[in-house]
């Protein structure tokens, strides 16, 4: 069973999971190890280095978690990071066999 990672900056990390609050540190984890859930926000503290960047890097690079969920409140990022990996899928870029779910969390 592999482990569970939260991308986000702001939000209070869930029990259970291992906070990242950048990209470039949640590529590496996900290089490194078998992780079964991520989890991942649209905005962060970069507004060029963001959810939407790593979605793209983890297509392009195979790295994938068994389930990904989007969690940010960013209504239009949010939706492009989902339809970003759910095209992948269609395109056989990444394994339809992961799980992709959007579902926002409120900030506060």
């Amino acid at each position: 069973m592999g482990i569970s990672v939260f991308l986000d900056d702001y939000r209070t990390c869930p029990n259970d999971f291992v906070l990242m609050d950048n990209i470039d540190d949640c590529l590496t984890i996900l290089k490194h190890y078998d992780v079964d859930k991520l989890s991942l926000d649209h905005d962060l503290v970069s507004k060029t280095r963001n959810g939407l960047m790593l979605v793209k890097k983890m297509v392009q690079l195979q790295l994938f978690a068994k389930h990904i969920t989007i969690h940010s409140a960013n209504s239009v990022g949010g939706k492009a990071m989902y339809d970003y990996f759910k095209e992948a899928q269609r395109n056989c870029l990444m394994p339809k066999t992961i799980t992709v779910l959007l579902k926002p969390m409120p900030l506060y």
